[in-house]
């Protein structure tokens, strides 16, 4: 397969799961800011602009108006929602001889429902409809691609950017304080709230909630599901041999399993913030070795001339 190809595969995924990760974060940050009216707009404002990596460079951004146009609908903004849906439709053309044409029809419907503004009476129905559409995606893929090196490419984006906009997520119920969403609003937010239900067999307490978004081996959303889906993709693009071929990104996201996997969820609880934030350094590291593994950019043609 074309590194290019590869490439765009891989970000496709990406594009899809962060579009969805940022809707759902906005959603819970809307909601906070209407029903309790206690709640420091501003402060709320430049906690979610951390999590999602993009702090306010002014205090006039540290509105629900600002961060609607920043992180929802401004498509010259590369981490808002219309950016990305339109970033993995542009990389879908790229990959066109390789999606379905299922796949490829549904990004193109996608981008082409993307509103220009959202209204405030309308703001949760255009999470909704973005959270639909990428279910919808994903679906499609699922359902349309062989599972070959350009599906498993495809659910490496989709399974690093799952996790880490998992670990965003619980990073928000960390760093908020009193102002933080409860656990139950986390677990539906990331659509974890019946399926907790079931394996507590009841309401679930805030450490029963926190292990199982972060966990959970078999709720897909989870920080640990995420990561171990990826890390059989890396093995299935790269299977083992005779002798050890641990890479780079097999390396690191081992390393991210190991780390949840060998702590109780009391000490996992104790410095959540920071553990968060670790695991998103640990999934842009294994990005980055895939990227040099797979895509290696820096490589361009030159012309070597006839040695004598």
């Amino acid at each position: 397969m074309l590194s290019r190809v590869a490439e765009s595969l891989f970000w496709i995924g990406r594009y899809l799961e962060r579009a969805d990760g940022t809707a759902r974060l906005l959603d819970i940050h809307f909601q906070l800011i209407l029903e309790d009216p206690r709640i420091d707009e501003a402060e709320d404002c430049r906690t979610l602009l951390y999590i999602l990596g993009t702090p306010a460079t002014s205090e006039a951004e540290l509105t629900t108006d600002s961060i609607l146009e920043r992180l929802a609908v401004d498509p010259g903004n590369p981490p808002s929602i219309v950016a990305c849906l339109q970033a993995a439709r542009e990389n879908g053309r790229r990959a066109r001889e390789i999606i379905s044409t299922e796949l490829w029809e549904c990004l193109n419907t996608i981008v082409q429902s993307l509103p220009s503004e959202v209204h405030a009476d309308r703001i949760h129905a255009f999470f909704q409809q973005v959270r639909q559409q990428v279910a919808m995606a994903l679906g499609i893929a699922d359902t349309t691609m062989s599972r070959d090196e350009a599906y498993q490419f495809f659910i490496l984006g989709v399974s690093l950017e799952r996790a880490d906009m998992t670990a965003r997520l619980l990073a928000t119920r960390a760093l908020s304080g009193a102002q933080s969403p409860s656990w139950i609003t986390l677990l539906r937010s990331a659509g974890a709230y019946h399926a907790c239900l079931r394996a507590y067999r009841g309401l679930p307490l805030a450490h029963d909630a926190a292990e199982f978004l972060l966990l959970d081996r078999l709720f897909p959303r989870s920080v640990m599901a995420s990561v171990n889906r990826a890390m059989d993709a890396v093995t299935a693009l790269d299977p083992p041999t005779g002798r050890s071929n641990v890479t780079g990104a097999s390396r690191i996201l081992g390393q991210i399993m190991s780390a949840l996997g060998y702590l109780s969820i009391a000490e996992l609880m104790t410095d959540l913030p920071q553990r968060m934030d670790r695991i998103q350094i640990a999934i842009n590291d294994a990005s980055a070795a895939i990227r040099e593994r797979y895509f290696p950019t820096e490589l361009v043609p030159t012309w070597v001339g006839e040695q004598t």
